[in-house]
């Protein structure tokens, strides 16, 4: 009989979770694992509004995979994924390679979600991966020396935020604390850089508690941000955003922070989606397929009461967590559990010393928040990197 043949497609939380939990569990020749990846490294995706502002490197949110998976254990390709073939158990690499498996793991992360709005794809930044923060730490430190050649074009200091969600407003944050630096760096007045976030629905942070809210947007506007809420963005072009209301805004940098949908491939391979994700069922199937399985951005799942859990790496990670036993057991003929997201609290960073959020029913707030979302960091890194990779990565 020939060995299982495990296939996972993207080192996201939930792929590489899935990936160290098999690494760990399987014996010697139990099942073949491969896991397949566009990069060499995963990257912390709840830190990457940080580099996108300028206030950490690159390097801080980045783990090459090969300090944390046994490349013995785990067959590691470094390649884009084209297509799935779910009926044939394949998949096809932009290389032209051709996988096959038994089971597949889908946690091929998300896109943007641009709803629609004309010019955003064209126009706008996204705090999607670590090539991309790379760009908008250049261009907004571009930005400044450009206005320096030329002060007429206060567009050059003009900063619009789409989207105040979880990413928008971290980022906020942190480009709050990083344009005094600039300011200084390149001897522009501070009074002439404006930043802009514009929310469409009816207040920052959607479903979060209205103290928890009040509070961010009171440490943001003493940064500076200023706040357009329920003022949808009709357009985005080259010279800045038209909003809904009629008015523009002049912006030669426009970040989108406004929401993601699940990888394109998913859809396009035949499988059906909402919004480009996967509705599974309770052991994390997708619909007609007991061998594919989906985690991360690219799954969709609901709560008892209905509506859709929030695709956040806490989920993510309790998915892959989830698989990494529930595989094991289907290979040993074991009991299967179905997956039950425990969701343990929510914590935003507003910047240097900031924070705030809800960890059970308690809602904390400032240092106490800091303290409490590092100390979740360092449990993630320790997870997956033990107390080397903890103690190397978090800021303390």
């Amino acid at each position: 009989m020939s060995t299982p043949k495990i296939l996972i497609l993207g080192a996201g939380y939930g792929g590489l979770v899935t990936a160290l939990g098999l690494q760990r569990k399987l014996n010697y020749n139990e099942a073949e694992v491969t896991l397949v990846n566009k990069h060499t490294y995963h990257f912390i995706t709840t830190w990457l509004h940080e580099p996108a502002a300028g206030t950490s490197s690159t390097e801080h949110v980045r783990v090459e995979l090969d300090k944390v998976i046994d490349m013995k254990k785990i067959n590691f390709i470094k390649g884009t994924v084209e297509s799935i073939q779910p009926d044939d158990r394949t998949v096809t690499l932009a290389d032209g390679q051709v996988l096959s498996y038994d089971t597949l793991v889908i946690g091929l992360g998300s896109e943007p979600e641009t709803f629609g709005i004309e010019g955003l794809k064209e126009n706008a930044f996204s705090i999607r991966s670590i090539n991309a923060v790379r760009q908008i730490r250049d261009h907004i430190e571009y930005m400044f020396a450009k206005y320096k050649n030329d002060p007429s074009r206060t567009d050059y200091l003009t900063f619009v935020v789409g989207g105040a969600g979880f990413t928008g407003i971290e980022f906020c944050g942190e480009l709050g604390d990083r344009i005094p630096e600039l300011c200084e760096e390149y001897d522009v007045d501070p009074d002439l850089v404006k930043v802009y976030n514009i929310e469409a629905a009816p207040t920052a942070l959607p479903g979060f508690d209205p103290d928890l809210i009040d509070y961010a947007m009171d440490v943001l506007t003493r940064k500076g941000i200023e706040f357009k809420i329920n003022t949808p963005i009709k357009q985005c072009t080259k010279e800045g955003v038209l909003l809904a209301t009629g008015e523009e805004i002049k912006a030669a940098t426009v970040i989108w922070t406004g929401g993601v949908r699940g990888n394109s491939i998913v859809e396009k391979s035949g499988f059906e989606v909402m919004r480009g994700r996967v509705k599974v069922d309770e052991y994390l199937h997708a619909p007609g397929y007991d061998n594919v399985y989906v985690v991360g951005d690219c799954a969709l799942i609901f709560n008892p009461e209905g509506r859709p859990y929030p695709p956040t790496a806490q989920i993510s990670v309790q998915e892959g967590e989830y698989l990494g036993e529930s595989l094991v057991a289907k290979l040993r003929d074991e009991v299967v559990y179905p997956f039950k997201p425990e969701l343990l609290g929510s914590l935003a960073s507003l910047g240097k010393g900031e924070g705030m959020g809800k960890v059970g029913n308690k809602k904390v707030y400032g240092s106490t928040a800091v303290l409490m979302k590092k100390a979740s960091d360092l449990r993630y890194l320790y997870k997956i990197g033990g107390v080397g990779l903890a103690l190397k990565k978090v800021k303390l």
